[in-house]
């Protein structure tokens, strides 16, 4: 177990050299020398930006935006369109339009429909509201336009509550494709993370239709109860798995302490008891101890990151950063590279590209594709030169 301290490295305005690391980490000279240099361009600006994903086969990205537009941008031609069937959102605070995910093996050149997962902050009653997820199909003929159809809810947030943050609400497919895990935040209201009669501050582990998945750890109790996978989180605002098939996930600590974990099947991840962080009022939280009886992050950071996504490297492009843990940095503004060591992890590097991250995706030929966060927040591709 690792804490990390901010390190923000120098910025040059066109290209940059990946050569950012903290204080504390342990990076060697020949390591460092492998560093490629970092092509950055600008490839549009976009309104509240939340997320972003490839059609599979395409070179299409989709871009959802929190105000509840959808976008597509074709990254070969560089032309932006609207797509059609996007789901009526209940937006404010950390609420709105989501997450956006799709199914990899859809990607024969020849299917033009294919299912499309979204998430979002759906309102309830008297003023209550809860992240949802819906499956529906996208069209993206061929030089045409993208439309969403037969968009369903698949899955809610139980319970719904007042307050406006810590949805989570990320969308990871296994990697055989037969099962959906979804993050569901705290919602800010802290206890609900130990109480397993809802799924607040869960990782949930569904069939693709929605419903729990056989063998969840607590199938037997049914109701919400039956789709959970993990439970103590706070707020995990990215996840993925790893080249051997683990699951891991980045999460927002409160006032300190943002960790990564190595998510397993029925652990319990400590939040609200533990906590390498505290409240932001100042009381204290106790920190993990080795008998608490929680599952310990396998790095953890104060000053903290910010984390708005993660993915697990896997193409070529980068190849010294091949299955290394790439984080969008809010708090950090840069991505932040963590190396993994069976379930240790330590971070290795940090690059700046100039603001808030909110997303971060691999393109096909290895190159990364960054939203900023906020307002005019600008869409950036990432490429070795």
């Amino acid at each position: 177990m690792t804490m990390i301290s901010k390190y923000s490295p120098a910025l040059f305005p066109a290209s940059i050299l990946l050569a950012s690391c903290s204080a504390t980490a342990n990076v060697d000279t020949e390591a460092a020398e492998a560093e490629p240099t970092l092509k950055i361009e600008e490839m549009g600006t976009y309104a509240e930006p939340w997320a972003a994903a490839f059609v599979p086969g395409t070179e299409t990205l989709i871009i959802t935006q929190k105000t509840g537009e959808i976008l597509g941008y074709d990254t070969t031609t560089g032309r932006e369109f609207t797509v059609t069937g996007a789901p009526e959102v209940d937006y404010g605070g950390q609420g709105g339009l989501g997450d956006v995910a799709f199914l990899p093996s859809e990607a024969a050149d020849n299917v033009g429909e294919r299912a499309i997962y979204l998430s979002w902050a759906e309102a309830g009653s008297a003023g209550n509201r809860g992240a949802v997820v819906g499956r529906g199909t996208i069209n993206c003929a061929a030089e045409a336009d993208c439309a969403i159809e037969g968009l369903e809810v698949v899955w809610r947030q139980t319970p719904k509550t007042g307050r406006r943050g810590h949805y989570s609400h990320r969308i990871r497919f296994s990697p055989d494709e037969q099962y959906m895990f979804v993050t569901s935040g705290d919602r800010q209201e802290l206890e609900p993370a130990q109480d397993t009669s809802n799924n607040l501050g869960t990782i949930v582990r569904l069939n693709l239709d929605g419903t729990p998945a056989a063998g969840n750890p607590l199938a037997d109790q049914g109701g919400v109860t039956a789709q959970i996978w993990s439970y103590g989180h706070r707020n995990p605002l990215g996840f993925d798995f790893d080249a051997d098939g683990r699951l891991w996930d980045i999460e927002h600590g409160p006032a300190g302490g943002d960790e990564l974990n190595l998510v397993e099947q029925g652990a319990n991840y400590g939040w609200p008891t533990r906590s390498y962080g505290e409240h932001y009022n100042g009381d204290d939280i106790p920190d993990h101890t080795e008998d608490d009886g929680f599952n310990k992050p396998a790095i953890h950071w104060t000053p903290v990151i910010g984390p708005g996504d993660m993915i697990f490297y896997r193409g070529e492009m980068f190849g010294a950063w091949k299955g290394n843990a790439l984080i969008a940095g809010l708090t950090a503004n840069a991505i932040v590279r963590v190396e993994i060591d069976d379930d240790k992890a330590s971070e290795a590097a940090r690059y700046e590209v100039g603001g808030r991250i909110r997303s971060i995706d691999e393109a096909a030929d290895g190159s990364l594709w960054v939203l900023e966060d906020g307002e005019n927040a600008r869409l950036l591709k990432l490429s070795a030169q």
